[in-house]
């Protein structure tokens, strides 16, 4: 709320996703003057969240760790202490620090929720953190051969081409919370991330996607820069917005946000030894979806490539803007 106008409120917008590229954006996003709410992934079954969330019986922590963190507005060594990861220790090796603290804080308050929620008074975080459900969920995939693979850290594994993936149970209950935020948002932004790990789960639970489909609020789909080894092999853009059209039945985004920038020949040299290379941008074929495209210098590269936060957001924050100035 602005303190000279009380008439003006910040744009309320809902970003849905899960991984390392939602937590890069979010940490450009949260110095715009935005109301930020993020839903998170609740598929991970990888690693400590997997093992915290068969032993406990809560949803995986890990993504939603990340994300806290990504808006939290503390020093950075506690930052870092959060993102601890121990190397040792007869059942904590393997663990983080901030995953340990959330299931701490699920017992503490006697709801996963509710411990997110007192984390995230305790982190200062701008913004909320909302799981797309307070339910476990399985993902499972149907390849093109008819197989199906069980378990997200199983399916990049699974080394064929992904025809769908699915969730059970199917009628899984969103979280309430999440389905108003939706309802009541400006902007809604989906990815970056994994497309069937990470984005594809959290339209797949029953309401969301659809409430998505109905609200008044521009929507915007931040596009991976590079294709992920088991999942988008030689995906283009518009790939990219097939598959979540397939899986939801129906269009749903009015801008797409796309990486234009070259990323130098070693740089792809590195990620072709992975299996990975850069996302084409078929722009005839985006248009036809009826997708307008965004098309910047998005990366950067250090030990890895990474969307530059500060160039995503403000594109991010000019399309909330004008959609705001439109509605006004």
């Amino acid at each position: 709320m602005s303190a000279g106008n009380p008439a003006v409120r910040l744009p309320r917008i809902v970003v849905i996703g899960g991984g390392t590229g939602l937590s890069v954006m979010l940490r450009g996003l949260k110095e715009k003057p935005l109301d930020i709410t993020a839903i998170v992934t609740v598929a991970d079954d990888g690693g400590s969240s997997g093992v915290l969330r068969s032993e406990l019986q809560i949803p995986p922590p890990g993504d939603i760790r990340n994300v806290l963190i990504a808006l939290a507005d503390v020093e950075p060594l506690l930052s870092q202490m959060l993102q601890h990861r121990f190397s040792s220790g007869t059942g904590l090796a393997g663990h983080s620090l901030g995953n340990l603290i959330l299931a701490a804080m699920k017992d503490i308050t006697g709801d996963f929720v509710d411990g997110v929620k007192a984390l995230s008074r305790v982190l200062a975080v701008r913004g909320r953190v909302l799981p797309a459900s307070d339910h476990q969920i399985v993902l499972k995939a149907e390849m093109s051969d008819g197989s199906i693979v069980v378990g997200e850290s199983n399916i990049p594994k699974a080394g064929g081409k992904i025809k769908r993936v699915f969730i059970e149970p199917a009628d899984v209950s969103p979280l309430e919370e999440a389905v108003e935020a939706i309802r009541d948002a400006d902007a809604i932004l989906v990815g970056p991330g994994s497309l069937y790990t990470s984005i594809l789960p959290n339209l797949l639970v029953p309401k969301l996607a659809e409430t998505i489909a109905s609200v008044d609020a521009v929507k915007i789909f931040v596009c991976n820069v590079m294709t992920q080894p088991g999942e988008t092999d030689d995906f283009t853009v518009s790939d990219h917005l097939q598959a979540i059209y397939d899986h939801i039945g129906h269009h749903m985004f009015d801008y797409i946000i796309v990486n234009n920038g070259e990323i130098p020949p070693q740089v792809q040299s590195k990620y072709a030894e992975q299996g990975a290379k850069a996302v084409h941008l078929d722009m005839d074929e985006v248009a036809r979806m009826g997708c307008k495209v965004i098309a910047d210098r998005l990366v950067l590269f250090r030990t890895y490539l990474r969307h530059d936060a500060d160039r995503l957001s403000h594109h991010i924050y000019e399309l909330v803007d004008r959609w705001m100035g439109r509605k006004r």
